[in-house]
């Protein structure tokens, strides 16, 4: 791993799908005229790879701290002239992802976790990251368990007042982050979890989108905090090599990797990244009568199934009804944290959940190895819940 000369810290000065990219975002990097300002991940192989991009750059824009890439912009001449340099991986455009959103309660009891939380496994003791819009920080039902939290994009608003808050000004992020893990309390909802220690990791904006940079220095950063869980509801349709990276890393630095399989469906072969990734667990989405949601997309890359039709749980300020993979995703976040609490390693989970999933008579396709049961995960007898 290349380190960073004179200690260069990362710049999170990325702006978002609102019109600041320049000509390339708006029309892509081939569109882009040789003098256009274009923004690139350039992965390289050492230190001189690392300081032709410094030289081509007209403004870094993010240097990784553990993943050898650096975003950059520069004219599209220069950076295209980067993709000849030996010491150069790749250059590739900054695209962006987007939430894959759209009560809950009901999926809880049909993965099971009432069973767990019966038999006191709440996920104490586990770190579940939720990489996302952010997380309300008053919210009842989630700040008993709330800890650190980064942004890793400008909110919309007073750039004095709320730049590079963590808090929530989606409503996305706060409603995934109350499925994986929001507290058992008498009022509102319950978690699949209900004591890990929630992290707010930003790496979508106020409209739901955040660049593959974002992302990516987003999964470092877990990764580098030593959580156990990174919990993905977002996506794209292609993938970015600097993302590739960053779940390489973070897989290999011990974290569950968690992600949306995508709401492209109905169609076949269609799991967005970085749910299509091998290092990450894609997960589809059934509704309350155990059916493939319509929404939901399929493909090989598919492990596991969980709710996401039609669920309740937390916004900023109170509760909605939502569906998507999004809703789906956080599901096995919880369980995996509370798998990972009992000292799983990320391999250990993900095998565990995999092998202990119910058969619900769809397509391998379409649920993976099947619904997700927290329950029989954790060696737990459900046969007798009511």
């Amino acid at each position: 791993m290349v380190k960073k000369a004179n200690g260069v810290s990362r710049r999170n000065v990325l702006k978002l799908a609102g019109g600041s990219l320049a000509t390339a975002t708006a029309s892509g990097l081939a569109a882009a005229k040789p003098d256009d300002t274009v923004e690139v991940n350039v992965g390289f192989s050492n230190e001189r790879g690392l300081s032709a991009a410094r030289n081509e750059a007209d403004d870094v824009v993010r240097e990784f701290d553990s993943i050898d890439v650096v975003t950059i912009r520069a004219a599209k001449r220069a950076a295209t002239a980067l993709e000849n340099n030996p010491n150069v991986r790749y250059v590739e455009e900054n695209g962006t992802m987007h939430a894959l959103a759209e009560t809950e309660p009901w999926g809880i009891e049909r993965v099971d976790a009432d069973v767990a939380h019966r038999n006191g496994e709440t996920g104490n003791g586990a770190d579940i990251a939720i990489l996302d819009t952010g997380i309300d920080s008053d919210h009842p039902d989630l700040q008993a368990n709330l800890g650190a939290g980064k942004a890793f994009v400008e909110c919309k608003g007073s750039p004095t007042l709320c730049r590079y808050t963590w808090d929530d000004d989606n409503d996305h992020g706060t409603h995934c982050a109350g499925i994986a893990d929001a507290v058992d309390n008498s009022e509102g909802v319950v978690g699949v979890s209900t004591e890990a220690t929630l992290h707010a990791v930003k790496v979508l904006d106020k409209n739901g989108s955040g660049s593959y940079s974002d992302i990516a220095a987003g999964i470092e950063y877990v990764a580098d905090q030593g959580w156990d869980v990174g919990s993905m509801s977002l996506g794209a349709s292609s993938g970015s090599q600097a993302l590739k990276d960053a779940v390489q890393y973070a897989q290999g630095e011990g974290v569950f990797l968690v992600a949306a399989a995508g709401n492209d469906g109905p169609c076949t072969d269609c799991v967005g990244y970085p749910a299509a990734y091998s290092e990450v667990v894609a997960v589809s989405s059934t509704d309350s009568s155990d059916v493939l949601s319509g929404f939901s997309s399929t493909g090989p890359e598919v492990e596991i199934a969980a709710p996401g039709t039609d669920i309740y749980s937390t916004i900023p300020g109170g509760y909605d009804t939502f569906s998507g993979t999004s809703m789906a995703c956080p599901h096995v976040a919880g369980a995996a944290g509370q798998l990972m609490a009992d000292g799983a390693t990320n391999s250990d989970a993900r095998s565990t959940l995999k092998n202990n999933a119910e058969d619900i008579g769809l397509a391998s396709n379409e649920s993976g190895s099947g619904l997700l049961d927290v329950a029989a995960a954790l060696g737990l007898d459900s046969s007798d819940d009511t």
